[in-house]
């Protein structure tokens, strides 16, 4: 919810604030400069101290950066507030990698993986139509100061339930981080985690702008239509998680499943996609909650990849490594969205763009990436 609620907020903040495209498209990458640049140093934290308190200080940066967000006068202070935003969440993947990998067995990640997708999108979902219908009645720098101010409570449970004896911790060598740096596979992931990202995080911050500007949706239509999309995603991901390790149980090769379910969805996401920029409505709504349920398909597996490729000992750096390189992909495409909007007025090429990256992903990962099995490092 927290990295989304300014693209919720874009149609009535941009015009208060007097922002171009392209200052709304910075503002809209900022949150991925700091936020790729620590991953890995956060994949380092996690592999050698305690994960769950150093996941609850985070958790604590981000939100008080969220509840900031809404005392901003302009541009500037908006973009340290995103900055902000960045750093406490830069821990935040490299530390569910590190628990699952350690704490869980290879035919039980799937599902516990798909969990925390499920909660990565039906944040947004929930953020983009509560954020709309507040950001309508009650204006952005509210919505922005509840959300923040609101997600701290989450820690009084989360610290509670961290066990005296962390379940957690590292029982072989660290790998040095350097030393992921060589691999070969390492950076297919790299580069299919950044070609996936381009693509989602141009939806995840243009979407509520473009169902408004080019769509003509009311902002409470935007609430509740942006919002449908992200749930077909945790749905997807849910139910494929739980229908992989079932699968895996039974049969066994987790890795060439898993591979198989996350081409099929970035191929289905892609030509979505494309087809739901110049189909008309409903069409196009329903063709992009295809592509959304595409989007489930491949997150609901890739992390799990990676844990296998990785394994426990280096499950948090090789994370925090990938995270690092695919976030890199949120920093371009806001900042290539809002200029080429700019520049044609139509969001047409941005979505071409995204299925044309999609689409670089699966090959990536289908054809480069080979057996899905765990790494010497």
């Amino acid at each position: 919810m927290d990295r989304g609620n300014l693209s919720v907020a874009a149609p009535a903040l941009t015009p208060e604030m007097g922002l171009t495209p392209t200052q709304t498209g910075i503002l809209l990458s900022a949150f991925f400069w700091t936020y790729s640049l620590l991953q890995p140093a956060a994949g380092w934290l996690v592999d050698r101290y305690d994960v769950y308190r150093l996941y609850g200080a985070a958790f604590a940066v981000w939100s008080v950066a969220v509840a900031a967000g809404g005392l901003a006068t302009g541009f500037y202070t908006l973009l340290l507030s995103r900055l902000a935003l960045g750093i406490g969440e830069s821990l935040a993947y490299p530390a569910y990698s590190r628990i699952l990998a350690s704490g869980f067995p290879e035919q039980r990640r799937g599902f516990a993986n798909a969990m925390i997708d499920a909660g990565t999108k039906g944040g947004p979902a929930l953020g983009t139509l509560v954020g709309g219908l507040l950001v309508e009645s009650w204006g952005w720098r509210w919505f922005f100061g509840a959300m923040g101010l609101l997600s701290l409570i989450w820690l009084l449970p989360w610290f509670r339930a961290i066990p005296s004896v962390p379940a957690v911790r590292v029982k072989t060598v660290a790998v040095p981080p350097l030393k992921i740096l060589r691999l070969r596979k390492a950076w297919i992931t790299f580069l299919g985690l950044f070609c996936f990202n381009y693509a989602f995080y141009f939806l995840l911050t243009w979407l509520p702008s473009y169902l408004v500007r080019e769509r003509n949706f009311s902002m409470r239509e935007m609430a509740l239509y942006g919002a449908l999309p992200f749930c077909a995603t945790a749905i997807a991901s849910l139910t494929v998680g739980a229908w992989a390790d079932r699968r895996i149980r039974r049969t066994g090769n987790p890795g060439r499943l898993r591979r198989s379910i996350a081409v099929t969805g970035l191929s289905l996401c892609a030509v979505s996609l494309l087809a739901s920029s110049s189909a008309p409505m409903p069409a196009a709504l329903i063709l992009l909650v295809v592509a959304f349920v595409g989007i489930g398909l491949f997150t609901s597996c890739v992390w799990a990849i990676t844990q296998t490729l990785a394994g426990p000992a280096a499950a948090g750096s090789w994370t925090g490594w990938q995270n690092a390189v695919g976030n890199m992909g949120g920093v371009v495409a806001p900042i290539l969205t809002g200029w080429t909007v700019s520049f044609t007025g139509s969001f047409s090429w941005a979505f071409a763009a995204a299925s044309a990256m999609l689409l670089c992903s699966a090959v990536l990962y289908g054809l480069l990436l080979g057996a899905v099995e765990p790494v010497d490092i």
